[in-house]
């Protein structure tokens, strides 16, 4: 097929020509690389070039909704289909909190999301990939996709990966827990390890080769993740040195694909002429999918107002991917502006803390009314074989089989409810 790419000027100066691999041709463009300045020119300049269809990832679209810009599609990757709008599940250590993660699949999840990150630190991706890449590892036969380890990097500033590894709330805080965030160059972002207090330097290339060792099919370049309080000068600073850092890992990508997707990370905050400027300049690159990232408000109205805004700008021909957010309310919401799959713990996290999903609502299981319920919390969806009564009871004695029959439920309610979606939208009614 022919792809039409248009490469920008990166920095204003002196150019320098480089070249960019496409397939297993180079393809020149200019790039003047000056660390202190971030400003992107809007000078451009536009290269055809034949490029080898890539048979092990490929995305089509079933039905589009007439009733919205919900569609329903198909993710094809070298380990399976992925259905879509589908749930990500979260298995941050390349397993889900208290879930083997094997029951989980069997129930159809098809898509799960590793932590670069985490797993850079432990085992360390030489390990991984002397096992065979993740799906060996972890003996998962499903889609993989890995982020880059960004977020976990800048959330290093305000403590949210120690809260995350110790299961605490980010609004409680922690007096004592120190930034092990040291410094943010273009070269990339340098931090302290929160295992052993060594110096990491995550830079794009090595974010790409990490993911390259852990073998996933689907990967994220590297990104700056800003505060959503920033001044708009810092934060059009920030979203330039976002696409900087993309396009390098698009580079580092492209010199070894070894039957892996790369999706770039539109960002921009809630300034709709950022999100702009950044649908322009990545949706000018040869990459095989879209996710919305960054800074996606402080609230749930403002999130919506904002995917109102980039999602009918993406290309439609390409799955996209809603970075972080899939609690039940906002997937309701996100699924009719045609967003195809999305990513959160949040099952996993509300089921330890004892709560239920069900199509009546969400049940606090702790409450002495369901003692004597002996009943399944749905009756079609999740758990089938098991009471709300004994889940009652191993939650109040403390039996850690509690924690994961509450989370394993809620892993499979999330798939039913998803296929449950796709249905609603192949007959119209999203």
């Amino acid at each position: 097929m022919i792809a039409v790419h248009r490469f920008r000027r990166l920095l204003f100066g002196t150019n320098r020509r480089c070249s960019h691999w496409i397939g297993n041709r180079h393809i020149p463009y200019y790039f003047n690389y000056q660390p202190n300045s971030r400003q992107l020119c809007k000078d451009a300049f536009r290269v055809e070039e034949k490029e080898e269809i890539q048979n092990f990832f490929r995305f089509e679209i079933v039905h589009q909704s007439s009733k919205s810009r919900a569609r329903v599609g198909r993710i094809y990757t070298p380990h399976g289909i992925v259905d879509t709008p589908a749930y990500v599940a979260v298995a941050t250590n390349a397993a889900l909190k208290h879930v083997d993660h094997r029951l989980v699949s069997e129930a159809g999840q098809q898509l799960m999301f590793c932590n670069t990150y985490h797993l850079l630190l432990h085992p360390g991706p030489c390990v991984i990939e002397a096992a065979g890449g993740l799906h060996k590892f972890m003996n998962r036969k499903g889609a993989i996709i890995t982020d880059s380890g960004g977020f976990q990097v800048f959330s290093l500033s305000h403590g949210s990966v120690y809260d995350e590894l110790n299961m605490k709330s980010r609004s409680g805080g922690n007096k004592n827990f120190t930034s092990l965030l040291l410094s943010v160059t273009e070269e990339g972002a340098t931090f302290r390890s929160y295992r052993d207090g060594s110096k990491v330097t995550l830079t794009p290339e090595y974010s790409v080769q990490i993911q390259k060792s852990l073998k996933g099919d689907i990967i994220i370049p590297l990104d700056e993740l800003p505060p959503y309080h920033m001044e708009r000068s810092q934060l059009e600073e920030s979203v330039n040195l976002t696409h900087r850092w993309e396009l390098r890992s698009l580079q580092e990508h492209r010199r070894n694909v070894q039957n892996q997707a790369m999706y770039a990370v539109i960002h921009g905050g809630i300034d709709t002429e950022l999100r702009q400027k950044s649908i322009d300049f990545l949706c000018s690159l040869p990459f095989d999918g879209f996710a919305i990232g960054g800074s996606l408000g402080k609230n749930r109205q403002e999130l919506f107002q904002l995917l109102e805004f980039v999602m009918p700008r993406l290309p439609t021909a390409f799955p996209n991917h809603l970075l972080g957010i899939a609690d039940l309310e906002s997937i309701e919401r996100v699924v009719p502006l045609g967003v195809d799959t999305m990513d959160s713990c949040y099952p996993f996290r509300v089921g330890r803390h004892g709560n239920l999903f069900t199509r009546r609502g969400v049940l606090h299981i702790s409450q002495s009314k369901y003692k004597n319920m002996f009943e399944p919390p749905d009756p079609e969806w999740g758990l089938k074989d098991v009471t709300l009564a004994y889940l009652h009871h191993l939650l109040k004695a403390r039996e850690p089989m509690a924690l994961t029959l509450l989370s394993l439920h809620n892993a499979i309610f999330m798939v039913e409810y998803m296929n449950d979606i796709r249905k609603r939208i192949l007959q119209d009614e999203i």
